[in-house]
């Protein structure tokens, strides 16, 4: 039995990155033995094992048989013969497939380490296709590293995309690639990644319909819409803000995606517009509601919030409460973000002031301190406390702001 580090983590360390998770091969051992050395069987598909002490994962060496389509679709074979090699070899990229053993010893059978020092994403066979996943993990690493797809890599994505092997994917393993995109350091790789080789259209098609869509110059110097929220989700990942944040970043300006071809470069009512693509992109892809229900305030109100400087009190109240930030503050403050985030994502604004925020979140404050509970012992029904207390709130703003 001989037992190798794999994948992410050796790829990571010869990259000189912290190693966050250490997955390992085994070769030339069989399910019992694993068990007889105190190693817990949890693998469903295929023979995984955590370790007695570590709780990293040991997987039995194994090759594959693509028998249908999707991501689920093949037949797993996994016995003492199997050698490091033929396991190493039903991996999706060469820099995902280099081992190290128990000395330290470095195996590259597909030249992975050649690839890392070039920053090049390459497929390691032509069984590459047989995955659909595939096609969102090349994009996310894309997002990860920085690096170009090789084109025979990228030639391949576009046959799976054109012959449905995308649609075969379900929408949870969708969104877990999407989510974990999103959280890399360069995201909007990611999408441009999946629109080249025309994944994007098929995933994400309202995404993909930004592209192409002018804007007011005035207000955009990068003019495309496409472009403008791919500027603003990477603005929301270089200040390392939340998945929500950059989720809510990416839809925020859906609704220019439908605005009648007449009336460009203006998006009259694009929020309102917006609020329906959000909803049912979300309900597609089984997106979490944290993520869903940020979204679409972000894209209903963020326009309000841009013009927070010519609010008076009353209106300030208003956007308050339409977005919960009484019971939610939050999940007001990540609104804030995204806001931020659309006011910076343009060339020239990286790091302007945006006062709008401190004013919400200053009147925010205010209408907080507000002891509502006091407020409505003074009141004889439920209307006349909403009201005396809404009342105190919009005055509590108006001696903030």
């Amino acid at each position: 039995m001989k037992v190798y580090s794999v994948g992410g983590a050796v790829r990571d360390e010869l990259l000189g990155l912290p190693v966050k998770d250490r997955d390992h091969v085994v070769v030339g051992a069989t399910p019992e033995e694993m068990e007889e050395l105190g190693f817990r069987a949890v693998g469903k598909d295929f023979p995984v094992f955590l370790h007695p002490e570590t709780h990293e994962e040991y997987a039995l060496a194994r090759t594959e048989r693509k028998t249908a389509k999707g991501y689920k679709g093949f037949e797993i074979y996994a016995s003492p013969e199997v050698t490091l090699n033929e396991d190493l070899a039903r991996r999706d990229l060469t820099i995902n497939a280099i081992a190290k053993d128990e000395k330290g010893n470095i195996i590259d059978p597909f030249g992975g380490i050649p690839d890392l020092e070039a920053g090049i994403l390459r497929h390691i066979s032509p069984a590459f296709p047989e995955d659909p996943v595939r096609v969102l993990r090349v994009a996310r690493f894309a997002a990860r590293f920085g690096f170009r797809i090789a084109p025979e890599t990228l030639s391949l994505m576009n046959e799976m995309v054109h012959n449905g092997e995308v649609e075969a994917l379900v929408p949870e393993r969708v969104w877990q690639e999407i989510a974990r995109g999103l959280m890399e350091r360069k995201p909007s790789r990611m999408c441009y990644v999946l629109r080249e080789c025309g994944a994007l259209s098929r995933i994400l098609p309202e995404i993909d319909a930004l592209f192409g869509v002018p804007q007011s110059p005035l207000h955009h110097p990068e003019i495309d819409t496409g472009l403008h929220v791919m500027l603003v989700l990477d603005h929301a990942a270089s200040r390392d803000y939340p998945l929500e944040v950059r989720f809510s970043a990416l839809m925020h300006d859906l609704g220019k995606g439908v605005t009648p071809a007449e009336q460009w470069p203006h998006h009259p009512g694009h929020e309102e517009k917006g609020i329906g693509l959000v909803r049912d992109l979300c309900a597609r892809l089984r997106v979490p509601n944290d993520c869903r229900d940020l979204a679409m305030i972000a894209t209903r109100h963020h326009g309000v919030a841009h013009n927070a400087s010519k609010l008076d009190a009353e209106n300030i109240f208003e956007l308050l409460q339409a977005c919960d930030a009484f019971r939610k503050p939050g999940r007001f403050e990540h609104f804030l973000l995204v806001c931020i985030a659309d006011f910076r994502g343009r060339p020239g604004y990286n790091d302007s002031p945006y006062p709008q925020a401190e004013r919400l979140r200053s009147a925010l404050q205010a209408a907080l301190r507000v002891d509502a509970g006091f407020v409505a012992k003074t009141a004889s029904s439920p209307a006349e406390i909403r009201e005396k207390v809404a009342r105190a709130r919009v005055e509590a703003i108006e001696g903030r702001v």
